[in-house]
């Protein structure tokens, strides 16, 4: 790394050490010649697949705006914040294991209705009803019951339910 100063090619790293998450290096560096000393932030560079749209445009992926669309969906209800990284996390993932250039949206968007059959049934469903455009209740009902009788038994019990199962009426 050249000196900002001086130009000078020849600097050395003073102090190295892990910023934020741990996905980032400060590293303080001295040029040997002129002797000023200047901070450097070191990370991965990771290259993600453009996502083709689905009237054909294509665009850079943006984790914002996957995480935008996750929050919408579980605004106002009981999921941690720790969860929702987890599976912003877990459909990156998948992006990157792809291996493509190109990723359709619909790809990435069954990944995102995967995740969050796991998190919250009601957000599941939020975001299926703008993702899959339902049209009218029944839509709404037949998801419902779609998810009712795929979710395992052991995420049943770890989200509040859509509809009252004793049959009480209150």
């Amino acid at each position: 790394m050249h000196c900002p100063f001086c130009a000078d090619p020849d600097t050395r790293v003073i102090d190295s050490r892990l910023v934020g998450e741990g996905n980032q290096i400060r590293r303080r560096r001295e040029c040997t010649k002129c002797k000023e000393r200047y901070t450097t932030y070191e990370s991965a560079e990771l290259n993600f697949p453009r996502i083709i749209k689905s009237d054909g445009r294509r665009e850079p992926f943006k984790e914002e705006k996957l995480r935008g669309g996750i929050l919408r969906a579980i605004e106002k209800r009981p999921v941690e914040m720790e969860r929702v990284e987890l599976a912003v996390s877990n459909i990156m993932h998948k992006l990157r294991a792809t291996g493509d250039r190109e990723v359709k949206s619909i790809r990435v968007g069954d990944w995102v209705m995967e995740q969050l059959r796991g998190l919250d049934q009601v957000a599941y469903v939020r975001f299926a009803s703008v993702y899959r455009s339902f049209e009218d209740v029944r839509a709404f009902l037949e998801e419902i019951e779609r998810l009712e009788h795929e979710l395992p038994p052991e995420l049943k019990k770890s989200q509040l339910d859509f509809l009252d199962t004793d049959g009480d009426e209150n």
